[in-house]
């Protein structure tokens, strides 16, 4: 039976084979540093929300309700003290180092990119930036940490949103295709720190046709029968258990 130190060393070889890796993360590359998954129930919510997090993170209650929404977004999506982590790190590297081609990401956090990745494609956007809706100006995210109530633009007074995909919302379409190119065209496609639960960010997976399918994942996934190789730990032991020597 493979032991996790097989897989350890099982994963070593697929990446030091290849220099056309793309990586696709959820939220579990970000939980080790810091960032809750925000689906996960916890007492927190019941206690100071009346909804579940996906009714206030839609475009309806955005629209209907958006003082509430902006409450339980300065509380429940803004970890501006998290740092990279390993996985951050070490994905990183492998980008600098020729093998790895781009990150897809459904995190919302730029931890990615804090970590010296270039080439990252972000699904639902990013807490980073914020616009304004009438007039366009951008806001940075301390405009709507540090702000009360719903922002307003500065510029024109019109309301200001995240550059977030909000449930009901569609992602963008430049954002997939180059999603949909680089996965098609990879030989490694590791999947990382997601449960594939989301879609159609999830669906992305089908346009993989190369060599080596790799999911590492504290939990099973509905994609874990057709991997070459399976890892069950923490993604960030798992990849700061790689050498790029």
């Amino acid at each position: 039976m493979k032991t996790y130190e097989d897989s350890l060393r099982e994963f070593q070889e697929i990446v030091s084979a290849s220099d056309n890796i793309v990586f696709f993360g959820g939220a579990g590359v970000s939980t080790e540093s810091g960032i809750p998954d925000f689906r996960s129930v916890d007492g927190l919510y019941h206690q100071q929300y009346d909804y579940p997090p996906e009714t206030i993170l839609s475009h309806s209650f955005y629209r209907s309700n958006p003082e509430e929404f902006f409450r339980f977004y300065r509380n429940k999506m803004l970890f501006l003290d998290a740092k990279p982590n390993a996985a951050h790190r070490k994905l990183a590297a492998l980008e600098q180092c020729g093998k790895l081609r781009a990150i897809i990401t459904q995190n919302i956090d730029g931890l990615h990119q804090a970590a010296g990745s270039k080439t990252v494609l972000e699904l639902h956007g990013s807490v980073l930036r914020n616009y304004c809706e009438r007039c366009g100006q951008f806001h940075d995210v301390y405009y709507i940490k540090d702000g009360k109530g719903v922002p307003k633009c500065s510029k024109c007074g019109g309301p200001v949103k995240p550059d977030v995909v909000l449930y009901e919302e569609g992602l963008d379409q430049k954002t997939l295709s180059a999603a949909v190119r680089f996965i098609s065209q990879a030989d490694v496609l590791i999947i990382g720190g997601t449960s594939l639960a989301v879609y159609p960010a999830a669906g992305l997976i089908d346009y993989f046709s190369g060599s080596k399918l790799v999911v590492v994942n504290k939990s099973p996934t509905p994609r874990d029968r057709f991997a070459d190789l399976v890892i069950q730990g923490p993604i960030g032991e798992v990849f700061d258990s790689l050498s790029l020597a």
